[in-house]
């Protein structure tokens, strides 16, 4: 089979990648809520570490989206079609269940908010699911690797909203204010899906449950025999986990050092927009002339060195010219990392069984992050912050490994 050509820089300025850019901030908007916005709003109220940690189990229906993705390849949702109209009814959900959260009260409804924020990580685990498949049928083969990189580096940006914008109002206003603010920017997500056109469908849906349910993963099972998918499916679940673990409780870990919130607001709004767009730059263009399994092991080797910022600010304390160079490394390395991870995702599903084999993927991926993580209160606990992020460089390394595996250097594959 002949390699296709790589594309150029035009393929940065076309329609398909500016529709990733605002579907990309849609997917990660409400990740960085629930982590960043709402870490600090229960931090305020008085919670400690054990139990912000604890909360993190809230975002349980990322690993398990998979479960309802067939549903997704097989049923259509109004008169927008397959994919885009899950994405309107997602992305409008979000909007008034984010709105809503902020006006209750962490002290004496938090049970109410947990049910909130559940529905809030179920809400967007499908806009993911529906996103993820629509990403991978409107790209050509050629375009997966810089389709990931544009869309991995929005979903980073989006960040900078409740980790810098909301953090900054909420010295300044209500929190009710600032969840309505701040579930706004939703809306762009929102009517990008009505203005774009539906994908190609490539064959027709899933006739029935069972279609939708059983082909999807025999197909993937089968494809290069089980061995060969116990291997991808381990690296897909090992190669995040160091830094999903060392970024989730980061506000947390801001605030224990001393930083005020306008602090950590100001600093990531200068330090994570221009660390994503060079990580966006940068890895958009090198995986182009490096191929997917190149950049899995030059970009991964960054996101890896990137936790060990985290842990010299624990030894270094309260430093807002280090705090700076940490979240900028954080979202260049992690960037470059997590862009070639998705792009190696979507060159692992069949076009046919897009929703449901996507979201197999990213719910694995998602594991350490909802599981893995609760337990980061007790840890950090334990060990401190320092060793903590130690810990989470060292859990890097696994994934690593398995790159001999599943993406070998010299093995000459499609980027």
């Amino acid at each position: 089979m002949t390699q296709p050509a790589a594309p150029g820089w035009r393929s940065y300025l076309n329609r398909r990648m500016l529709t990733l850019v605002f579907l990309g901030f849609s997917s990660g908007l409400p990740l960085f809520i629930l982590i960043n916005l709402v870490q600090a709003w229960l931090s305020k109220a008085g919670l400690d570490v054990k139990a912000i940690g604890l909360f993190t189990l809230v975002m349980f229906p990322y690993p398990w989206k998979f479960l309802w993705s067939p549903l997704m390849d097989r049923f259509s949702f109004g008169s927008l079609g397959r994919r885009r109209g899950w994405m309107a009814l997602t992305q409008a959900g979000l909007f008034f269940a984010i709105g809503s959260m902020g006006m209750l009260n962490p002290q004496t409804q938090l049970s109410i908010i947990i049910g909130c924020a559940i529905m809030v990580a179920f809400l967007s685990a499908s806009q993911d699911i529906v996103i993820d498949a629509y990403t991978r049928e409107i790209l050509d083969d050629n375009e997966q690797g810089l389709g990931a990189a544009v869309k991995v580096n929005a979903y980073k940006i989006a960040g900078l909203v409740p980790g810098a914008l909301s953090l900054i109002l909420a010295d300044h206003i209500a929190w009710s204010w600032v969840f309505w603010i701040t579930a706004a920017f939703i809306l762009p997500g929102l009517i990008c899906t009505l203005v774009v056109k539906e994908p190609p469908s490539y064959g027709a849906p899933p006739k029935n449950i069972r279609e939708a349910v059983v082909l999807p993963f025999q197909e993937f099972v089968t494809r290069d025999g089980w061995l060969n998918a116990f291997w991808i499916l381990s690296f897909i679940f090992l190669y995040r986990l160091g830094d999903s673990m060392a970024a989730t409780l980061a506000t947390k870990f801001f605030l224990d050092l001393g930083f005020q919130l306008t602090q950590i607001g100001a600093v990531a709004k200068l330090t994570l927009f221009w660390g994503s767009i060079a990580g966006g730059v940068v890895g958009g263009i090198w995986m182009i002339k490096l191929g997917i399994n190149r950049a899995l092991w030059i970009f991964g080797v960054a996101q890896a060195l990137s936790i060990l910022g985290f842990a010299l600010l624990a030894h270094s304390g309260p430093n807002l010219i280090l705090l700076g160079v940490v979240l900028a490394s954080e979202a260049f390395g992690v960037g470059l990392g997590t862009s070639a991870f998705i792009a190696f995702i979507a060159r692992s599903t069949d076009p046919r069984y897009t929703a449901t084999q996507f979201a197999l993927f990213t719910s694995l991926a998602a594991v350490p992050r909802t599981f893995t993580t609760s337990l980061i209160g007790f840890i950090v606990a334990e060990t401190g912050w320092f060793h903590f992020f130690l810990i989470c460089f060292a859990l890097a390394i696994p994934g690593m490994l398995l790159l001999f595996k599943v993406a070998p250097w010299n093995e000459k594959k499609s980027a």
